[in-house]
């Protein structure tokens, strides 16, 4: 006769841990979502796409730069799951407010969708502008049903930190990661005023994380691990990952499946991040 052993208590916590890691409810954007979002654009086909929805991952960052052969399964899936999923994009150009209306209106056409989870003000300083006239764009299209929630990627880390405190931006997509922890100290402070989403790329500090830098003799980090360290922070809602293929999908979703770092795998990632950055120490801790 097969016995089955009830999981211990420490068990049982653990893995509501882990799965309490992997969703997150975001005010921000009005539901619970899976906290890896997918960039499509690092080369991920279409049977890896239908693969990472299907495991879970509902976030979805969409620009049209090398992505066309993603755009009809993304069509599909947002016809026969428009619900569970949320769609952040934005028009290449936001310097005027027909440049969003435009933008955005295009983006409605080719992805077949009625609306727009997040509609991004992109690279914002750079290309595109938060002016009377692009906020009273969004405001229209939130008004019209045609997106949900103002979001934008930004560089400027205080520039960041005061639209954070006080801005209709619903959502930043900043960068963040074992190299590059700045936003700690230049925007995080701020979410006490307001809470807008915050979501983290630039996980692997473009893969500068995943090699060991000159004169350091420990372990290097994984792209797991990148992730990890960005989701063990309670100030970010998601991260996004860029897999290439369906082998680092699956690599980065078992990954966070782990949860969060234990205090020594994160000052491990903080030493080695430092190091990539060109700072002490030369060697791991």
């Amino acid at each position: 006769m097969r016995i089955l052993c009830c999981p211990s208590r420490e068990g049982t916590a653990s893995l509501v841990e882990a799965m309490s890691f992997q969703r997150r409810l975001v005010p921000a954007l009005g539901r619970e979502v899976f906290r890896l979002g997918l960039a499509c654009n690092y080369g991920i086909d279409a049977r890896g796409f239908d693969e990472a929805l299907e495991r879970g991952m509902d976030y979805v960052f969409w620009t049209s730069l090398r992505t066309s052969h993603l755009r009809e399964p993304f069509r599909a899936a947002l016809k026969r799951d428009r619900q569970k999923l949320v769609v952040a994009t934005g028009p290449s150009i936001g310097w005027f407010a027909g440049n969003v209306r435009r933008g955005c209106e295009k983006l409605l056409r080719e992805l077949g969708t009625d609306y727009i989870d997040v509609l991004h003000l992109f690279w914002l300083g750079k290309t595109s502008a938060l002016t009377d006239g692009t906020i009273d764009a969004l405001r229209k299209l939130k008004e019209e049903g045609k997106i949900r929630a103002i979001g934008t990627s930004i560089h400027d880390r205080v520039r960041a930190g005061q639209l954070v405190a006080d801005s209709p931006i619903d959502l930043f997509m900043i960068r963040y990661n074992a190299a590059h922890p700045g936003a700690e100290r230049d925007i995080f402070p701020s979410l006490e005023k307001r809470k807008p989403a915050i979501v983290a790329y630039t996980a692997t500090s473009w893969r500068k994380l995943l090699s060991a830098p000159r004169g350091w003799t420990g372990p290097v980090m994984t792209g797991g691990d990148c992730y990890r360290f960005n989701l063990t922070s309670p100030h970010v809602d998601l991260t996004l990952t860029g897999p290439s293929n369906t082998e680092q999908l699956r690599e980065s979703l078992d990954a966070i499946a782990k949860g969060p770092l234990a205090p020594d795998e994160e000052a491990w990632m903080r030493a080695f991040g430092q190091r990539v950055h060109g700072g002490a120490p030369s060697v791991a801790a």
